[in-house]
């Protein structure tokens, strides 16, 4: 069958205006042909789980900011998409804002475009009753996020209930916990004040995420390195090939990964002049 598959697949590559003006019912004044290869990116959610007796997923994404690259509702979707496909079971999507925001961002439960609705669930931390969060001590680490009068009041009251733990580990890991998402709300001195430094910084959670941050940072020290020297590298062949390179042209040099400087330091010796470099630069830059 696929012969015509194939058939009708040449037949609207051949005529697109006469295939868009027989199903939209308008006249196009323009088209483009794009790529029919719907590449599908690797992304990964915050959490995942499979409730096994419910035969239900629940899909959890923390979000500290509005800002996303991909609006979250689109996210949203996406993910439900995928989710969807690949356990093929009922899907429960909860997004959780842990910073308090004005933005409708933090309101909205749905993703609507012209023919699609797809809606989810918005948890806003600062409006959750602090005592469920006290009282569980799975969720207390959240509970510096909940609604209170007194910051001062909540914390202490946080600080409490990690006292009471009897296992030294678990109120070790608990006390790091809450350090970090307390950073998301007050600041340091206070929480300081009333969580004990010297026990976070005992829990092997805190250690763990304290050596993680240092590799990242010496990993982004390594590659910012790599980056610059491919620039310098880049730019001296570029001025003995086109003479002293405008400043301006070097500027977008710059934000080139040192991948895409690799690529150029090939490429430019196929250009004639530093036109085509600034088209390569226009082609290529923000890809």
């Amino acid at each position: 069958m696929a012969e015509y598959d194939n058939l009708c697949k040449i037949l609207a590559q051949t005529y697109p205006f006469d295939f868009a003006r027989w199903l939209l019912n308008q006249q196009p004044q323009q088209i483009t042909i794009l790529k029919t290869e719907l590449s599908i990116e690797p992304i990964r959610a915050d959490s995942v789980i499979f409730l096994q007796t419910e035969n239900r997923i629940l899909h959890l994404e923390f979000q500290t900011t509005i800002q996303s690259k991909t609006p979250i509702a689109l996210r949203m979707l996406d993910y439900y998409v995928r989710l969807t496909r690949k356990y093929q079971v009922p899907v429960t999507q909860v997004v959780i804002f842990l910073q308090e925001t004005t933005d409708e961002i933090a309101w909205t439960e749905e993703y609507v475009s012209e023919v699609t609705t797809h809606r989810y669930r918005v948890i806003r931390m600062w409006e959750q009753d602090s005592n469920f969060f006290l009282n569980n001590l799975a969720l207390l680490p959240l509970a510096p996020l909940t609604r209170t009068d007194s910051a001062q009041v909540l914390l202490s009251q946080v600080a409490e209930e990690i006292a009471k733990i009897p296992d030294i580990g678990i109120r070790q890991n608990t006390a790091a916990y809450t350090e970090i998402l307390a950073g998301l709300r007050f600041e340091k001195d206070l929480i300081h004040q009333l969580l004990s430094e010297d026990m976070m910084q005992e829990s092997v959670i805190y250690q763990d995420i304290l050596l993680k941050g240092e590799r990242q940072g010496e990993q982004k020290g390594e590659k910012k390195g790599e980056q610059r020297e491919a620039l310098r590298f880049l730019q001296r062949q570029l001025n003995r090939r086109f003479g002293e390179i405008d400043s301006s042209i070097i500027e977008r040099l710059r934000v080139l990964s040192t991948e895409q400087l690799e690529v150029l330091g090939e490429e430019f010796l196929d250009f004639a002049n530093v036109s085509d470099l600034v088209a390569w630069l226009e082609q290529n830059i923000n890809k």
